[in-house]
């Protein structure tokens, strides 16, 4: 028993050796691009590594070694270069390919820096960890739950903090004060800061300035408004009926890593879709609507297919919510939603049920790949 025992102890002290290693072999290739990006952009070098670590496995990845994609970067509309195809979220998802790893880490600060639902990370210290692990997770950069967690164990164990103050012109000392949280006042300073993950457990995913998508589908100036309030109105056979007492973005944003925008009761479908150049068919099954043009009232509309698994692991239903209305709020598939609930589309809600979004039994993988809704 103790022989066995022993080799046990011996086998995972090697693989954890061989671990370290490969990290940080990885660090001292990389470092130099992620300090060079931290002063051209001001995201922490110390989350660069971190990213570049857990997304690209060592740098060992298909995507890394193949694609020279560091980060999971997917394609989207935006993307003019070369192109590889893999297995994520989807079959066969499209994703970027690079020339170099440079150029790889150059597109992620790139990425980040241009997209509104990301801005608020940008206001942070630049020496702010938790701040940044969480708030991407909270933004929407990955699926996993543990993601934060994952980014902050990779920076301790390997001492990642001495490239963001070598960035910075600072001596290691400096992270012990200028990476601790500041304390919040309100929960509306809570969620502009991004920093604590025991704040975001139940709150809704809100990840760009609120103002109204009107008719005309024009952009309108931002109002000042209070922390976003939720009501509900009824409607059948729509995807969507939440409205906000305040107002969504005019551009589009995430829900639950899926883009969609927020439009008003009299909007053409067939207009939404063309703006953003979008079949009316996919605008349709994006969003589970009946055949229809003239939307009927305010409601979310999906850009592209919802995940088939929600941010947390389930959603209590409120006042008059129907699946369909609980899909669109959490951007996650009705078809899912059916699934992981054994319910049919017309069941009726009790206020206070528990609604399952991800699958009720589902087994972690923490060496595994994170799966990427960029």
């Amino acid at each position: 028993m103790k022989r066995i025992t022993l080799l046990i102890v011996l086998v995972i002290s090697t693989t954890l050796h061989a671990q370290r290693e490969r990290a940080e072999a990885y660090i001292n290739k990389y470092k130099d691009l992620a300090i060079a990006e931290m002063q051209r952009t001001g995201i922490p070098a110390s989350i660069t590594l971190a990213q570049g670590i857990l997304e690209s496995q060592f740098g060992e990845s298909d995507l890394a070694v193949h694609a020279n994609n560091h980060f999971g970067i997917k394609c989207k509309t935006e993307w003019t270069g070369e192109k590889t195809y893999h297995d994520d979220d989807l079959k066969k998802e499209c994703f970027r390919v690079y020339p170099s790893a440079e150029e790889s880490y150059k597109d992620h600060s790139n990425f980040l820096m241009t997209r509104d639902w990301y801005a608020f990370l940008f206001k942070l210290e630049p020496t702010d960890d938790n701040g940044w692990a969480y708030g991407l997770k909270k933004a929407g950069y990955a699926t996993e739950k543990d993601y934060p967690q994952r980014l902050l164990k990779l920076i301790n164990d390997y001492q990642l903090q001495q490239y963001s103050l070598a960035a910075l012109g600072k001596p290691l000392t400096e992270i012990t004060t200028s990476n601790k949280r500041k304390p919040t006042n309100s929960k509306k300073q809570r969620i502009i800061n991004q920093t604590d993950a025991s704040v975001y457990a139940n709150e809704p995913v809100v990840e760009a300035t609120p103002v109204v998508i009107k008719k005309s589908i024009e952009a309108t100036e931002p109002e000042e408004n209070n922390e976003p309030e939720l009501t509900v109105k009824n409607q059948e056979n729509t995807a969507s009926t939440v409205k906000r007492i305040d107002a969504y973005p005019t551009t589009v944003f995430t829900i639950n890593h899926s883009r969609v925008i927020y439009a008003e009761a009299g909007v053409s479908l067939l207009s939404i879709a063309n703006n953003y150049d979008i079949s009316l068919g996919k605008l349709i099954e994006f969003n589970e609507l009946s055949e229809s043009d003239i939307l009927t009232t305010d409601q979310l509309i999906f850009l592209e297919k919802k995940l088939k698994k929600g941010a947390t692991d389930f959603h209590i239903s409120k006042g008059d919510e129907t699946l369909a209305i609980i899909s669109q709020k959490e951007g996650v598939r009705l078809e899912s939603l059916l699934e992981y609930n054994k319910l049919k589309k017309d069941a009726v809600l009790r206020d206070g049920d528990k609604i399952n979004l991800r699958a009720p039994t589902t087994l972690v993988n923490n060496n595994s790949t994170v799966k990427q809704p960029k």
